[in-house]
């Protein structure tokens, strides 16, 4: 199949896979479409949002529907590296053996990623970075495609090990979760306290997202994109020739070089799914609050005066 056609048969499947998530998921639109761009961009996502708005059904829904392999990881204050990695034990022949962790499968859940202390949380960086993991000295390849999605609760920060710059950076999106709409909640309500339940199909392979994966990563962008996404995040450093009064006077640290590779293989995704060969300057904009949002850090008079990360990020567009 050709790459010209393998986009066109992309955004049919992608249109079909957004309604057999709507079967179970009400609304949510944009975090369903964020976390899509991030799969067939072969990134990771982060989702911040309060408990109870479907974050485990969301993900689970959409691992299903993609022909994905799923597993969850509960993080908590006790939670040692072994536990999500695996590790190894003496069998009865007295050989040791590998016991694979819940990190082993092509969507991993890793649900309030900020209750575990930092060596827990830096364990899953090699499984994001390099699609594999170390255990006494072996190297084990994970199974592609491999995408790891975690959730913060953003009320509560007792107890908690906020997620370090560097760790946040290797999420290549961070999305908000939002409360639904009354008209949302009235259906969710109806849908979720009567017998009736609905059954998602697999519309996809593993094999079908990876070539998708490899025809958005070839997918040719215009000299002057490229140009406008590095410009966009240049202007996120304040201590750089480039910034904006806004970010010279509100923002503390900006966003690095991955934020623009990211911000570029988004744009690709995103004009894929909607039937383009090539990105342009409205598919960076439509993909950059996601990319940027957690890689800004506000200073206290930002905090001070209410002015938000959106208020930058939108002021750089």
């Amino acid at each position: 199949m050709s790459d010209v056609a393998a986009v066109e048969q992309l955004v049919v499947k992608h249109q079909e896979l957004k309604k057999e998530i709507s079967k179970i998921i009400v609304g949510q639109e944009s975090v369903i479409d964020q976390i899509l761009l991030s799969v067939f961009s072969g990134g990771h996502a982060l989702l911040i949002g309060v408990p109870g708005l479907a974050k485990t059904l969301m993900v689970n829904t959409i691992a299903t529907a993609l022909g994905l392999y799923f597993k969850r990881i509960q993080f908590t204050p006790d939670l040692m590296p072994s536990d999500i990695l695996g590790a190894e034990i003496l069998d009865q022949n007295r050989e040791f053996k590998f016991i694979k962790g819940p990190v082993f499968a092509n969507i991993i859940l890793a649900d309030e990623i900020n209750r575990t202390p930092p060596k827990t949380q830096a364990a899953l960086l090699e499984a994001m970075q390099e699609r594999s993991v170390t255990v006494a000295g072996h190297r084990y390849q994970l199974d592609l495609p491999y995408f790891v999605l975690a959730t913060q609760n953003p009320i509560e920060q007792e107890g908690t090990y906020p997620l370090p710059e560097a760790q946040l950076d290797r999420f290549m999106f961070s999305i908000n979760l939002d409360y639904p709409s009354f008209q949302e909640e009235v259906d969710v309500v109806k849908s979720t306290t009567t017998n009736k339940t609905s059954k998602v199909e697999a519309l996809f392979t593993a094999k079908q997202i990876i070539t998708y994966q490899e025809v958005i990563r070839k997918i040719p962008v215009a000299d002057n994109v490229i140009e406008y996404a590095v410009d966009v995040v240049s202007k996120t450093r304040p201590h750089k020739e480039k910034a904006t009064e806004i970010v010279k006077e509100f923002v503390d640290w900006g966003a690095g070089p991955r934020a623009s590779q990211n911000l570029i293989l988004a744009a690709k995704a995103h004009a894929a799914v909607h039937g383009k060969f090539s990105p342009d300057i409205a598919d960076v904009q439509a993909v950059a609050p996601g990319i940027l949002g957690h890689r800004i850090i506000r200073n206290y008079k930002a905090e001070a005066e209410g002015f938000t990360i959106d208020k930058i990020i939108s002021s750089l567009l």
